[in-house]
């Protein structure tokens, strides 16, 4: 990290801080819904293809309306982005308690709401309002501290979840959710762009659309697109089946939870990590690493005797390499095209992400209603693996000319 000063001002502090509870809150909501599959299945004769098609559909809807909220906050304002956001969330979880939450309602529900709240608040637009503040070469560093701090909501969120499920049912559980939620409606307030007399970034006459021509005539970014896409896959895979994977194997829900703490617990240490090791080595390495070792993870967990110690490891080492991708690959969009249009460009390399969540948790819900077990989706996540592995190494980790000569 850089000897130059961290904060620069009192908004950027503010900003990093209020965004990290926007995250926070955020991913601990949209962490637990795999775990009301088997009570939608009871309650509401919802199937596991449903189920899986909903949280696909939520992906999706995050992925698109993500660069839309990149370009409200990119041109005004990050907390009116995240604000507009948060509205279209609570009401997604309110009509999902309330009704109608059957047939094609619970796919507006759970799917479209939700997933357009999720756009605005998770990850992508508050951490690109936080790049904003500060200097290459702290950037990575404040954008790795939001994602570690969203994790704690990944580690929290599922013990709180599986209490209250048990104990309170499904439905007073949404109510909790929504309180939280609209608790990071007033933070989100506080998320602000910095103004013109402290914008670090050089005067940038680009048009939106001259932005993303240029972006999309660069192979690296091509290349980065292409490789999010796997991490969508692999996340919403794990995140969404893998309370039911582990409860056909034998195992209890409460290992489920467990396992989904982990993946939160030790994503904090990993997001720092890679978010350090981000501002010493080559950031596409650090990425390529990640992806072999997520399909190293998977064959370990789906081969191994299924135990509870097998998969208190495989959420441990998961739950490291879990949004670790997230500072490196935001880190190469700000290094090679700046920061005005970092919402922008960074929601379209998360289009992608959510695209392959889509993927990600329909095909495993399918593939388990078709054949009885999760294998293929498995089989086709350790593929992808190999693939996103090789695909970052041609990546070039340099400023567009446009930069060079301004």
């Amino acid at each position: 990290m850089s000897s130059e000063k961290f904060i620069r001002n009192k908004t950027a502090l503010i900003t990093l801080i209020a965004a990290s509870l926007v995250v926070l809150i955020s991913l601990g909501v949209r962490q637990t819904f795999g775990m009301f599959f088997m009570d939608f299945r009871e309650d509401l004769g919802i199937s596991l293809t449903q189920s899986g098609l909903s949280i696909g559909l939520q992906m999706l809807m995050w992925g698109l309306t993500g660069p839309i909220f990149g370009v409200i906050a990119d041109k005004y304002g990050g907390h009116k982005a995240i604000s507009l956001a948060f509205i279209f969330f609570i009401a997604g979880v309110y009509f999902l308690y309330a009704g109608p939450n059957t047939g094609i309602f619970f796919q507006i529900d759970l799917g479209i709401l939700v997933g357009i709240g999720l756009g605005g608040t998770a990850i992508s637009i508050p951490m690109s309002v936080v790049g904003k503040h500060f200097p290459l070469s702290n950037r990575t560093i404040a954008m790795s501290i939001v994602t570690a701090v969203g994790s704690f909501g990944y580690f929290l969120s599922p013990i709180l979840t599986e209490y209250s499920l048990t104990e309170n049912g499904w439905q007073n559980t949404l109510v909790a959710f929504m309180i939280a939620l609209a608790v990071g409606f007033v933070i989100s307030f506080l998320v602000r762009s910095p103004s013109l007399k402290d914008t670090i970034e050089q005067p940038n006459t680009q048009s939106t659309l001259e932005a993303v021509k240029e972006a999309l005539g660069s192979k690296s970014y091509l290349l980065l697109v292409s490789g999010f896409f796997v991490c969508g896959f692999h996340i919403t895979l794990v995140g969404t089946h893998v309370p039911t994977y582990v409860i056909d194997r034998g195992l209890e829900s409460w290992t489920a939870a467990a396992i989904l703490s982990l993946i939160g617990l030790f994503n904090i240490f990993g997001s720092l990590t890679s978010g350090y090791l981000s501002t010493i080595m080559s950031k596409k390495v650090i990425l390529s690493a990640i992806y072999g070792l997520r399909g190293l993870t998977i064959i370990l967990f789906i081969f191994l005797p299924a135990s509870n110690i097998n998969s208190f490891i495989f959420g441990a080492s998961f739950g490291f390499l879990w949004l670790s991708t997230v500072p490196a690959t935001s880190g190469i969009v700000a290094h090679m095209f700046g920061t005005k249009y970092l919402g922008l460009l960074y929601g379209f390399v998360f289009l992608s992400h959510q695209i392959g969540s889509f993927f990600g948790a329909f095909l495993g819900g399918l593939f388990h209603d078709l054949y009885g077990s999760y294998d293929y989706a498995w089989y086709l996540a350790i593929a992808l693996s190999v693939f996103a592995a090789i695909i970052h190494l041609p990546i070039k980790e340099q400023p567009v000319l446009r930069l060079k000569t301004e």
